[in-house]
Parts: structure tokens; C-alpha cells; sequence
């Protein structure tokens, strides 16, 4: 490929120079990264890139990964340079409230952004995600439409961070050869120099992980552009080329140290940096003509790819009308009509069974009807009961099935599943015991913030677990699940639940939802005539008992039957009670007030029963209510005997509920 040497670096100074003022305006950010990763960059979205600024959800647009999200200014000075709706008044109002150019890329918030990064190694598991998403889509549809590469800049505190090294070693397992990570090598971090604690051999260590790898000049261009040309060549594996840079390339007294990092240059320095960099323009801000000309040259060359694309795409959509078909609703993450009478009557006959069984029964009939549903579990379907029955396993090479072999990688497979669910062709699911969502919390939390229909699948729930221990046992982690804003928590308790649970999950477009399920049996529930199975989908409902109104017992999961059983023990000795289901608390919280009271009414004395912390209750049961729960580890032993021990049975329950009322 030719490249226009001059016009690359007069675009790299450019987004340097909009860079550096940004962070300076702001007085706040991260100069080094965008001053030393500008060269490669430019190299990067000048030639390879396909893109179309006015039509942001082009299908087969590549993906552009800033995994290395401090460095922010970069990505947004390529934004506006390259047409998107992000105007110069967006770059000075940088950090700013309300700008469209936040600390760290927002997807969502900002045109082109197609991750939220930050947290290192988010982005590059991301990235993962989407290169694993255009493969599958080329196979169920069509290669030639579907061929679309997911590059990215990763950095050196991505790379340490174990998300990366899992996501790294499933990627190449996969050969997704249309992955290219360009690694900004400038050896200084934060606080130091690297090699105060990372001196491996990243080359070896990717060779180790089946990747392609090369190393060049970072500030090369005629050099970048070979080894990306390269990386694309190389179909059967993902590519990283090992960039050597310069942190804060430019700066007279900070360049190459970590004062570059996160700090403002300071105008004496911002003053003397634009000096040595030779730029010559007046005023701050500005784009120069020839660089806003030779990017408008390139906006409207991959404009026009884009419009021969749809062209071929519409060609092709008149030949396959069924696909055709399957893909818009797929891109609209459609969800059949006919979905919630088929999990209703999946279920119509209750029988005594493990939620997590219940759950495999449920993914069933969804997989029967919506197609682009997918996911898999950390090296545990035998427990986790998430195998899609009719399908084959994802593979290197073939891309077909809608089984994803995550082996026990728990913190880049939830990421991978938010890569997949940010392009809004999936409906992505994940899978693995609920101890370990501790494991997967940075990735749930970023599914919130980003508003992604993620799902999280966790089995084995509590302490009834039982003999594997407390190591096993998920005491604190449903409550520390509920501290997530925008995240839906669902604890279903009986095979109604579940399916009703898996109904509200894939009808939240814009949040990421977990499901926990037990692995003990539990009796199908007994409800009150009246019942409707859309009652479960406001998040709580009256499972026995709406004639009394001064005594409710509200319970999830696996401790609803028995509230429902210790009901039954207090009434015999004179003392009714309401029991409440509350299968997802976030939902119940959604509703109107008439109806939460209707359900919960104000005045009644109130008990919660989980198998888990009581924190968090005391908002629903209110001063001097009662909250059963268990506020210390759990212990092993078969599960009936703990919940003997730490006071689970229907007739504990029913002597602790006696003792508090008196």
C-alpha cells in the first residue's frame, strides 16, 4: 500500500496538538498516551480503518478498540477530524459536565465510541467480543457482507492485567484472525518505568497464545503500515504488533517519563512541545485546511465503500429473503411474540427440581426461537445445565454453532460477552457459580454503565450448596449484586419463576440482567387463586395470603417455599401472614406505589428470609422489622443439615418469626 508520508504526519501533529489542548483546557487528562501514540494511529485510521461518519451503525464497519481509555483525547481528536458529530466545542469542553468527551470513551455518549474503556483490559476482552461477533455473523449469513476487523491500542497496563491474558489466550485458541491490536510499548506507566514490574517478553508471551506478532517503530509510518497490512494477511490468527514509542512524544522536558502520563503539560511546556513539534498555526484549536482537506478525502472514499456495501447488501437481501428476515430482527434484537406462552407452558406441569435444571429447561425453548441467542459457561455446563442442546460448539474455523467454550476464564468471559452484546446483533449470555461473580464484577459493572443487554448466569447460590464449603458458598454476593445501578437481579423460585425471570431478561434492551438458581431441589410453589405469571414480571407478587394485611414474610429464591411453609406453621397456632415473592427487587422497586403497597401494605410488620447477608433488607422490612439471613460465612456440611444449623427450616423460621412478634 502507498501511503502519503507528509499528509500522515501533518494529520498525527494535528491530533497531537488537539490533544495536548484539550488536557490542557481541562486541566486535567493524560497528554503522554495521544502524544506518543498519534503517528500510529493516523497510519491506522488514514488507510486501514473502514468507517462512514453519517451512518455510525454500518454493519460492517470496523470497530476501532482505545482499550487504553486514559488516553481519551485520541480517539476524540480522530472523532472530529474524521466527521463524526463530535464539533471542536466538544474537544475544548474536554472532562467538562455535560460534553460528549468524557474522561474515559462512554459508548453511547459519544458518535464512533464503540466501548466503554478505563479500566484496563476491558476494551482489549471487548474487542474479543466483537471479533468473535463478525466471525459468526460471516458464517450464518454471509463472508462476503460480513468481514468487518476489530483493531485497537492497547497499553502496557492493559497487557498486565489478567483480563487480557484470558482473553488473549481464547482468542487465539479461536484464530480470530480479523483481531489487530497495535501495543503502545512506551515502557512507562503511572508511576515508573515498566520495568520496575513488567519486564516479560510480551512478543514470546503472544506467540505462547497463538497470536501473530511483530514488533516495529511506533512512529515509523511507512513501517506501521506494513506490519498492519501484515496482521490483515494473517487470516488464522490475531495479530499484535509491539509498537515502540515514545510517552509524550514532543515534550522537550517530559517526554519518555512518567510525568507524561496523567498529568496536564503545564502551558510553559504545551507552548515549548508545539514549538519542537514544528506546528505554526495561531490560536488553539484549530484544524489546519490541508489536514481537514485530506481528511474529507478520505471521509468520502469510505463513505462510498459503505454505499457499495449497502448496495450488495440490498442485492443480496432480495436473493435471501428468509436471512434477510432473521438479520433485521436480529439487529433489532427481537423477541418473538410467542416466547412467553411457550416458557408459560413449558412449565405448566410444577415438579420439585433445582432452579439451575429449570433454567436449562427455560434456555431451551428460548434457543427454539430466537436464533441469536448465545452464550456458554466458565468450564461448568455439566453444572451449570447452560448447553445449548441443538447446536454445536464455536471452534476455530467454524463459527456456526451457539455453544461459546470459555473454559475457566470468568473475568474475560464476562467481557467477551459484553463485546458481543455492544454491537447489538446477540443476545449474549454467560455462565458460571455465583461465588465467583466476584471474579466478573468489573465486567457486570461496565455492562450497567454502558446500558448492555448482558446476561450473567449464576448457579449455586447459597450456603445450601453445601459440602463444597465456604469457599463455595456465595453469602454477601446477591446483595453485593443489588448495589449495581441499572443491573437487574433475579432470584427465582420455582420453574414459573425462572421462566418468567429468563422473559424479563430478554425484554430489558438497555440493561445487563443476572439470573441466580440453586443447585438443591425446590417444590414448585403453591399460589392463591388469581395468579397470573405476568405477576412475576413486576418483581414481586402475593403468593399466599392477600386477605392479611398486618403480618408479611417476603422472601427470594430458594427461601419462598419456606416462608410459605412457615406460614402454614404460624396460622396453625392462631397467626396468619402474607407471603410475598420479591423474584427480582429491582423490578418490584420499578413499580407504581399503589401497587407496591398493594402488595407490601405500609403498616404491616414486615420479615425478609435469603439465604445470604441481611444487608440491604432493612430498606424493605423497615425499622424494626425483621431480617433472616446469615451475616457470617457458611461452613461444610450437606446443605439440609446447614440450614438446620444456621436456622433455614420452615419451623425455625416460624420460632424466630413467634419470638420478634412478642
Amino acid at each position: 500500500m502507498e501511503i502519503d508520508i507528509a499528509k500522515l504526519k501533518r494529520l498525527a501533529l494535528t491530533v497531537r496538538v488537539l490533544s495536548i489542548e484539550g488536557v490542557e483546557a481541562a486541566n486535567s487528562g493524560h497528554p503522554g498516551l495521544p502524544l506518543g501514540a498519534a503517528d500510529m494511529a493516523s497510519v491506522l485510521w488514514a488507510n486501514f480503518i473502514r468507517f462512514n461518519p453519517s451512518k455510525t451503525d454500518w454493519p460492517n464497519r470496523d470497530r476501532f478498540v482505545l482499550s487504553a481509555g486514559h488516553g481519551s483525547m485520541l480517539i476524540y481528536s480522530l472523532l472530529h477530524l474524521f466527521g463524526y458529530d463530535l464539533p471542536i466545542s466538544e474537544l475544548k469542553n474536554f472532562r467538562q459536565w455535560e460534553s460528549k468527551t468524557p474522561g474515559h470513551p462512554e459508548f453511547g455518549m459519544t458518535a464512533g465510541v464503540e466501548t466503554t474503556t478505563g479500566p484496563l483490559g476491558q476494551g482489549f476482552a471487548n474487542g474479543v467480543g466483537m471479533a468473535l461477533s463478525a466471525k459468526m455473523l460471516a458464517q450464518r449469513y454471509s463472508a462476503d457482507l460480513f468481514n468487518y476487523r476489530v483493531f485497537g491500542i492497547v497499553s502496557d497496563g492493559d497487557l498486565m492485567e489478567g483480563v487480557a491474558a484470558e482473553a488473549a489466550s481464547l482468542a487465539g485458541h479461536l484464530g480470530l484472525g480479523n483481531l489487530v491490536y497495535l501495543y503502545d510499548d512506551n515502557q512507562i506507566s503511572l508511576a515508573d518505568p515498566t520495568k520496575v514490574c513488567f519486564t516479560e517478553s510480551v512478543a514470546k508471551r503472544f506467540e505462547g497464545y497463538n497470536w501473530h506478532v511483530q514488533q516495529v517503530d511506533g512512529h515509523d509510518h511507512a513501517a506501521v503500515a506494513r506490519c498492519i497490512e501484515n496482521a490483515i494477511k494473517e487470516s488464522g490468527k490475531p495479530s499484535i504488533i509491539c509498537a515502540r514509542t515514545t510517552i509524550g512524544y514532543g515534550s522537550p522536558n517530559k517526554a519518555g517519563t512518567a510525568d507524561v502520563h496523567g498529568a496536564p503539560l503545564g502551558k510553559d511546556e504545551l507552548k515549548l512541545t508545539k514549538e519542537k513539534l514544528g506546528w505554526t498555526e495561531s490560536g488553539e484549536f484549530v484544524v489546519p485546511k490541508d489536514v481537514a482537506e485530506y481528511c474529507t478525502e478520505i471521509i468520502k472514499s469510505r463513505s462510498a465503500e459503505c454505499e457499495a456495501w449497502q448496495s450488495k447488501f440490498d442485492a443480496w437481501s432480495g436473493g435471501n429473503r428468509e436471512l434477510s428476515a432473521q438479520f433485521a430482527a436480529q439487529r433489532q434484537r427481537k423477541i418473538p411474540e410467542d416466547l412467553k406462552q411457550g416458557l408459560v407452558d413449558a412449565f405448566k406441569e410444577p415438579k420439585k427440581d433445582a432452579t439451575r435444571n429449570l433454567s436449562g429447561k427455560a434456555i431451551q425453548e428460548i434457543a427454539k426461537r430466537v436464533p441469536y441467542f448465545i452464550g456458554g459457561s466458565a468450564d461448568l455446563e455439566p453444572s451449570t445445565k447452560t448447553l445449548i442442546k441443538d447446536s454445536s460448539d464455536i471452534q476455530a474455523e467454524d463459527f456456526a454453532g451457539r455453544n461459546i467454550r470459555f473454559g475457566v476464564r470468568e473475568h474475560a468471559m464476562g467481557a467477551i460477552v459484553n463485546g458481543l452484546a455492544y454491537g447489538r446483533d446477540w443476545l449474549p449470555y454467560s455462565a458460571t457459580f455465583l461465588v465467583f461473580s466476584d471474579y466478573m464484577r468489573p465486567t457486570i459493572r461496565l455492562a450497567a454503565i454502558s446500558h448492555l443487554q448482558s446476561i450473567f448466569i449464576f448457579t449455586h447460590d447459597s450456603f445450601w450448596v453445601g459440602e463444597d464449603g465456604p469457599t463455595h458458598q456465595p453469602i454477601e454476593h446477591v446483595s453485593a449484586l443489588r448495589a449495581i445501578p441499572n443491573l437487574f437481579v433475579f432470584r427465582p423460585a420455582d420453574g414459573l419463576e425462572v421462566a418468567m425471570s429468563y422473559y424479563a431478561a430478554l425484554k430489558q434492551p438497555n440493561s445487563p440482567s443476572t439470573l441466580l438458581f440453586t443447585r438443591q431441589n425446590l417444590p414448585p410453589l403453591e399460589r392463591e387463586s388469581g395468579f397470573s405469571p405476568d405477576d412475576i414480571l413486576k418483581g414481586g407478587y402475593v403468593v399466599q395470603g392477600a386477605s392479611v394485611n398486618d403480618l408479611v414474610i417476603m422472601a427470594t429464591g430458594s427461601e419462598v417455599w419456606v416462608a410459605v411453609e412457615a406460614a402454614k406453621i404460624l396460622a396453625a397456632s392462631g397467626r396468619s401472614a402474607r407471603v410475598v415473592s420479591l423474584p427480582c427487587v429491582e423490578l418490584f422497586e420499578k413499580q407504581d406505589a399503589a401497587y407496591k403497597a398493594n402488595v407490601i401494605p405500609q403498616g404491616a410488620k414486615k420479615v425478609s428470609i435469603e439465604a445470604g447477608i441481611t444487608y440491604g433488607w432493612h430498606k424493605l422490612v423497615g425499622e424494626g422489622g425483621l431480617a433472616i439471613g446469615i451475616d457470617h460465612y457458611g461452613a461444610s456440611a450437606p446443605g439440609e443439615l446447614l440450614a438446620e444449623k444456621f436456622g433455614f427450616t420452615p419451623q425455625a423460621v416460624a420460632e424466630r418469626i413467634r419470638g420478634w412478634l412478642k
